[in-house]
C-alpha cells in the first residue's frame, strides 16, 4: 500500500472516551499532497468539526498529523493496514496532542468508502 491507496474518503469509527457511549465517528477525505508526492493532505470531519490531516503510510503504517487551526499538531493517527483487507481496513490509535478526560487516546478503525467510477 502506498499513498495513492489513501486517497478517497475513509469512514472512522473511534472508540467512545466513557463507558455506555457509542463510538465516535468521523469522516476523512484524503488526496495528493500539494507539495510532498509521497504523501496526502486533506479534511477530517468529527463533530461538525472540520480539521486539516496530512500524511501517508510506509510499509503498511499509517501516519497522519490533525490540525484544527492549520498550523499545530492537534492529534496524530498511528496504525496499521489489516491483513487480507486489500488497503481497505487501518486499525491504530488516535492520540490527541493535549489529553483530557473526555478527549483522551482513542483506538480507531478506518474504511474506505467506495467511490463512483
Amino acid at each position: 500500500m502506498d499513498h495513492q491507496h489513501l486517497q478517497g474518503q475513509w469512514r472512522a469509527e473511534l472508540q467512545a472516551p466513557a463507558p455506555g457511549a457509542g463510538p465516535a465517528t468521523a469522516t476523512l477525505q484524503l488526496g495528493p499532497h500539494p507539495e510532498l508526492v509521497q504523501s496526502v493532505r486533506g479534511t477530517v470531519v468529527r463533530s461538525g468539526t472540520t480539521a486539516q490531516v496530512s500524511g501517508d503510510v510506509d510499509g503498511g503504517n499509517l501516519t497522519l498529523e490533525e490540525s484544527i487551526n492549520g498550523t499545530n499538531i492537534s492529534a496524530t493517527w498511528t496504525g496499521q493496514v489489516v491483513d487480507g483487507s486489500c488497503g481497505k481496513e487501518i486499525r491504530g490509535t488516535w492520540n490527541n496532542a493535549h489529553p483530557t478526560p473526555t478527549t483522551p487516546s482513542a483506538p480507531f478503525v478506518l474504511r474506505k468508502q467506495a467511490a463512483w467510477q
